[in-house]
Parts: C-alpha cells; sequence; structure tokens
C-alpha cells in the first residue's frame, strides 16, 4: 500500500522526466535560436514596411518598397545573377561526390590528397577571394600566364561585365566542392558494407553499384549537401565584396550585396528598402529549402 501511494503521489518531474531532460539542454540553443535568428526574420519582415535611415522615427509606407522593386533595374540584375549562382554552385555537389569516391579508396598517398582536397574548406572565403583576384590579374596572375603559354592574351575576367559574375562562381566552388566532399566522405564510412557484398553478388559494378546501392544510402549527406549549397548561393556576399564589390557597373551584384549597398554603404541608408530585399531573399531560400524538404520526405515515406 506504501509503494502503490508513493507511485501516486509522484511529482509531475519524477513522472515526465525521461521526456523533459532532453528538452533542458536543448533549451539554451533554442533560446539563442529564437533570439539571433527567428526574431530578427520577423523584425526585417516588418521594416520592409517602412522608409528608415536606421536613426530617424520610422515612416509607414506599406507595400511602396515592393512595387519599387518592380521598376528596380538593379534588383533583376541582382535576381539574374542570383540565379546564375544558384545553377552553377550545384555543381559543387557532383564534383564533391566524385572526389568522395575517388578519396575513399585505399591507395597509396590517399592521406596527402585528402588533405590537398580538404585544404581549401578551412581557408576563410576573404583569403579565397584574395588569391582569386591574383589568379585572375590580366598583367602577371598566374591564368594569365597559363593562357600566355599558348599564345592567347589574357581577358580582364574581373573588369569585364559578360565574364565577372562567373570568375567569381569559380572561386566560390572551390572551398563549396571541398565542403560537398567531406559531407559525401562522412556518408560513405556508413555505407554498410553487407548492402555492398550483396550488390557485388548479383554483378552490380560501376555505375550500377553507385546508382542502385551507393546513391541511396547517401540521401541523408546529398539532402544536406543540396541545401547548404543552395543557401551558400544565394546568401553570395564575401567574395563579391574582396573581388569586385558588385562591380564593374554593378554588373556582379547579387541581392546579398544590393542588400548591403541600399541598407548600410554610403549610397544607401535606406533599411527599409533594404529589408525589402532581405524579404525577397528570405523567401526565395524558403521555397527551395521546402521543396527539398517535401522531396526528401516523398523519398522516405516511399523507402518506408
Amino acid at each position: 500500500m506504501a509503494v502503490a501511494s508513493y507511485k501516486n503521489h509522484k511529482t509531475f518531474w519524477h513522472r515526465n522526466r525521461i521526456a523533459i531532460t532532453p528538452w533542458l539542454f536543448l533549451l539554451p540553443g533554442l533560446f539563442m535560436f529564437l533570439i539571433y535568428v527567428i526574431l530578427p526574420i520577423f523584425q526585417s519582415i516588418w521594416i520592409s514596411f517602412y522608409e528608415w535611415d536606421g536613426l530617424s522615427p520610422k515612416n509607414y509606407v506599406g507595400f511602396e518598397n515592393y512595387l519599387e522593386l518592380i521598376d528596380d533595374e538593379n534588383f533583376y540584375t541582382s535576381l539574374k545573377n542570383n540565379i546564375i549562382w544558384l545553377i552553377l554552385y550545384m555543381l559543387a555537389v557532383p564534383v564533391g561526390l566524385f572526389i568522395a569516391l575517388f578519396l575513399n579508396q585505399t591507395v597509396t598517398g590517399i592521406r596527402i590528397y585528402k588533405s590537398l582536397f580538404f585544404f581549401p574548406f578551412v581557408l576563410s572565403q576573404i583569403v579565397v577571394g584574395l588569391v582569386f583576384t591574383w589568379f585572375y590579374n590580366p598583367a602577371n596572375g598566374i591564368f594569365a600566364i597559363i593562357l600566355g603559354f599558348f599564345g592567347v592574351e589574357a581577358p580582364s575576367i574581373l573588369g569585364n561585365e559578360d565574364y565577372v559574375t562567373y570568375g567569381i562562381i569559380a572561386a566560390g566552388l572551390w572551398p563549396q566542392i571541398a565542403y560537398c566532399m567531406i559531407l559525401f566522405l562522412t556518408g560513405l564510412n556508413n555505407v554498410s558494407p553487407d548492402q555492398v557484398e550483396a550488390g557485388r553478388l548479383d554483378n552490380a559494378k560501376g555505375w550500377k553499384m553507385l546508382w542502385y546501392i551507393i546513391l541511396p544510402q547517401l540521401r541523408p549527406a546529398t539532402f544536406i549537401a543540396i541545401v547548404v549549397t543552395v543557401i551558400g548561393a544565394l546568401r553570395s556576399f564575401d567574395l563579391i565584396s574582396i573581388m569586385t564589390q558588385g562591380g564593374p557597373y554593378g554588373s556582379s551584384r547579387v541581392l546579398a550585396y544590393y542588400m548591403y549597398e541600399t541598407a548600410l554603404s554610403e549610397y544607401g541608408y535606406r533599411m527599409g528598402y533594404g529589408a525589402t530585399i532581405a524579404t525577397i531573399l528570405f523567401l526565395i531560400m524558403m521555397v527551395y529549402i521546402t521543396f527539398f524538404l517535401w522531396r526528401m520526405y516523398q523519398q522516405e515515406k516511399e523507402g518506408a
């Protein structure tokens, strides 16, 4: 009777501590995420309905900032460059996968190869931008020296409106491929050897082994690689700021850099308009991420 009475009078904590304990560990992180990520998102959306220079009182203008975007040529240039970034940046995923497949083999000197391919990932974006600025130098850069060896005059990539965006994207792909490679190497370490052996018994080799055995087990790594690459392409800022500052003549701007120029540079101080651009960029990100989450859910559902 005494034991039954004790069980009936247990406190809420004793009855639910197994369910509550994980949330206690997560609570500090969730609090920081709410304060520094979720709250600023809603603040940006709220500010986008105002005309504000950051110091004076806010002036409510409704959807005027969004209507202004419709006739803003700089906005469309930035959006077009973001789309180019998004399409070409996705090359990092398959290239990172094939490099990971190569590095996953046991051959002589493989640790040296892994270190060389891993090296770009530890470099700051600023360093990457400076390295490629020197690389593209039409006077004495490595790219000019290589072309000169074949008797071809090197173009000014960062000074040409037609080439500049592609030159910056190539610089961004260098560390992004390394990041995707690391994700896939981690995924390959978790590939079931039993399934690989079963595939070999069924005479699965080469592309068949990769397509039917390896890739299905790499879905989590592939999902993370795609989402991170999409976010990296849409929020590209550092390389543009270091290499061209949006030039020449604004031709290399992307939405993130145009937002900075509008809201914080000496040409702008239009916080409301900058927040409007940030809101559009956020919505584009959400569309892509939601799509990939939905596809991932559908694949898991079909697999179950």
